[in-house]
Order: structure tokens, then sequence, then C-alpha cells
């Protein structure tokens, strides 16, 4: 057996339904890899690895598991989009339902609490390609997807208490999956507006804000305890993740080559939504987009002159 043999049978135990999902917490990258760098020699295990790569999401409730074999498909939506469309249409979800529906509301359920950099930028990209596919091509299969949309505000004058609130069903509009991924990526381009603004300012105070951290260490370290004692394994598994792909972002990106070959590495998010939000408002379709615009969104919107 060779050594593609080997890396094979890996990613198959971490997939396999059977074992915790927490096994498949950085799956999704090693699954991206192989694909991208000998997809042509997988043959048939490509088929049986994106089986169960749907297998294991259809078991995952952490958001960390979710993102890891979310990101399998939204690297193959970037690189080969009608195969990948043509796959998730042809395997049937756990209802007999083509997975792509499955997939989409996962995915679009969860973007928003996406983490990482350079994840983030592969998955909002993703979906824009899917909004421009369909939209070019006029393709049924995401056409008759919908999904939840906006929370929807109880119409009450009535005063809520905590106790209300908690037994209060949270309700939703229910939206087409273009809408919301349209939605989405308005709501990554006010994320990234907000970021990059950040940057820009003066980081004079963190030298300051690091001395008086000194003597405050142990206090936050026994809120840290108290903090942790009350949460889920899948919270704190969760918590963790993301403070080490935060906290590693940069330099991984500086160091890992794989994301300085990939030309998404490149991209100014910023700039990329930017330019296709503006482009889409142009489009005869945008009405259809338009019609379900929140505050929020406007104001985004003309932020980068949109008139709404």
């Amino acid at each position: 057996h060779n050594g593609l043999y080997y890396i094979i049978q890996v990613i198959s135990k971490l997939l396999d339904p059977k074992t915790s999902e927490h096994t498949a917490s950085f799956v999704g990258r090693l699954v991206s890899v192989v694909i991208g760098k000998v997809g042509s020699q997988l043959g048939e295990n490509l088929d049986l690895m994106l089986r169960a790569v749907l297998s294991k999401m259809q078991q995952a409730e952490t958001l960390t598991v979710i993102q890891s074999l979310v990101i399998v498909f939204a690297q193959l939506i970037n690189t080969q989009i009608e195969a990948v469309l043509e796959f998730l249409t042809s395997v049937p979800d756990p209802m007999g339902k083509p997975a792509l529906q499955f997939v989409l509301r996962e995915w679009c359920s969860r973007q928003h609490l996406f983490f990482g950099s350079y994840e983030k930028k592969v998955c909002a990209i993703a979906l824009s390609k899917l909004l421009l596919h369909t939209i070019q091509s006029n393709d049924k299969r995401l056409q008759d997807i919908t999904v939840q949309g906006d929370q929807i505000e109880p119409e009450t004058n009535e005063i809520r208490t905590r106790s209300k609130t908690k037994h209060t069903p949270t309700q939703w509009t229910t939206v087409p999956v273009l809408v919301k991924i349209y939605k989405l990526l308005i709501n990554e381009l006010s994320n990234q507006i907000e970021e990059n603004m950040a940057k820009q300012k003066d980081d004079s105070l963190s030298q300051e804000d690091e001395d008086e951290g000194w003597g405050d260490e142990e206090e936050n370290d026994n809120d840290d305890e108290v903090a942790l004692s009350g949460q889920s394994l899948s919270s704190l598994i969760d918590a963790m993740s993301e403070d080490y792909i935060n906290g590693l972002d940069d330099v991984e990106e500086e160091e890992d080559p794989d994301y300085k070959k990939d030309p998404i590495y490149q991209i100014d998010l910023q700039a990329y939504l930017t330019e296709f939000i503006q482009s889409l408002s142009q489009q005869p379709c945008y009405a259809m987009f338009c019609a379900h615009h929140n505050e929020a969104e406007k104001c985004v919107l003309r932020t980068i002159n949109i008139p709404v």
C-alpha cells in the first residue's frame, strides 16, 4: 500500500459515524488538501469520502465540526462547482431528498458563526459563486430550496419578562436560499468593514493594556474557572477551537504553503464582496433581493453606495 492508501484510511476513521463527532473537528482541512493535491487519483474513493463527510455532518452538532465539514464542499464549489452540485443532487439525505438541501441549510444557518480568516474567506466566496452560478445558468436545483431568514420580533407592547422570553419559541421568516446567501454576504461585508476599521486604528494602547493586565491575571483565572464549570463539552471545544484558530490565523497564513498557493488567500474580501454586491444590484433579478432587506442590511448597502 502507498501513502495515499493510509491517508484515506485515517480520513475514513475520523469520519466514521460510530466515533464521536469531535474526531472530525479538523478533518475538513485534511480532506480538502487530499482532494486538491491528488483528487484525480482518488477514483471511487472521492465519492466515498464525500459521502462520509455528509454522514458525519448529519450527526454533528458542534460548530467546529460542522464548519470543518462544510469547508470541504466550499472548497469544491470554488474549484469545480458543477461537479459538486451534481454530486449533492444525486446523493439523498436521511429524508430521501437531495443532500444539497441539507448541506445548504446547515451551512446557511451557521455561516455567520464561522471563524478563522481564511476559512471565512473560502466560505463567503463559495456562497457568492453559488449565487452567481444560479442566476447566470437559471439552475433550478437551488431555486426551490428555502431556509430560515430573519428572526421575527413579536409585535406586542406587553413587557416581556425573562421567563416569558425563555418559553416563547423563536420564530423565523422563510426565504429562498438565494436570498439567504445574499443576506449572509452582506453580513460578512459588514464584518469585514468593522474588522478593517479596527485594524486601521492606532494600537498604542496595547502595551498599556498588557501592563494593567498583570495584576488582574489571577482574578481572571478564577473567573475563567467559574465560567467553564457550567459549559457543555461541545461549547468548550467550540470556544477552544475558535481561540486556537483565531490565535494562529496570522502565523498559519504567513507560513502555510497551501494557503499561499490558493488564489483565494490573496483576495481582499471587503473589496471582493463590495464589487460583487454592487454588480448584483445592477441585475434585473435584484428586485427579488431588495424585497427582503432589513434595516441593518440597508445601512451596510448605503456605505457602498447602493441606494435602498
